[in-house]
């Protein structure tokens, strides 16, 4: 057994199941089953492979559509017997050409619909950027995301600086609760911004992670 499997609880079969993250929003882009070669190759080529069950065969995901899954980072759960993997994906990951392949979503009638939704992609911020680009195209008279949009963009921008005022007061003020309140009030109307604009927060998402781990000092230097 590899040193880097030795510690891995496969089942009977030898496999294990393996969650697959969307290292910039936390998606859960799809679930597989690795053996001890698939999970050494995942760790030795940073790619994601996997141990096909159907037939029986190890295979890189992406090894025919070119949409292959970059590893970032991988753990395993308490009782070693499921691992997750933080991904950066390559075009879409179901096969079906959407982002993910968790997009129907189910109730106590059954599978709600045969219409792929978004709505299990990413996590809060999403769900509210998701919100107010509902309200853009489908405005509703009572919703306050939608009197904003119909201020138009100085009012957004307008909104932007006073919360971000607010930000500056609270944390003057050291009170928890109000550092809380009034950054997650500027938050939301940062997200008006995009929403305005139509930029999804996976762009925003793309933009830091070129910068994760660079030193701005160091490159500061570097143009000097």
């Amino acid at each position: 057994m590899s040193k880097d499997t030795q510690n891995v609880t496969f089942d009977g079969q030898g496999l294990i199941p393996a969650v697959i993250q969307d290292w910039f929003d936390g998606t859960v882009l799809m679930v597989g089953y690795m053996n001890q070669d698939a999970l050494a190759k995942t760790l030795q080529m940073r790619s994601v492979h996997f141990w096909s069950r159907s037939r029986q065969k190890l295979w890189e995901k992406g090894e025919t559509s070119g949409h292959f899954l970059r590893v970032k980072d991988l753990f395993i759960d308490c009782d070693r017997d499921t691992i997750l993997v933080k991904a950066e994906a390559v075009g879409p990951t179901c096969h079906t050409g959407e982002r993910a392949c968790f997009f129907n979503r189910v109730d106590e009638h059954g599978i709600a619909g045969d219409v792929p939704t978004a709505e299990a992609w990413g996590g809060i911020l999403e769900g509210v950027l998701r919100t107010i680009s509902q309200r853009r195209t489908h405005p509703q008279p009572d919703s306050y995301t939608t009197k904003l949009f119909e201020g138009g963009h100085d009012k957004i921008l307008k909104k932007v600086a006073e919360e971000a005022g607010e930000v500056l007061l609270a944390s003057k003020g050291g009170k928890r609760e109000e550092i809380i309140y009034e950054v997650a009030d500027l938050f939301f109307h940062t997200l008006m911004v995009l929403g305005y604009h139509g930029i999804a927060l996976q762009d925003v998402y793309h933009e830091l992670g070129k910068r994760f781990g660079k030193s701005g000092l160091r490159q500061q230097t570097e143009k000097v």
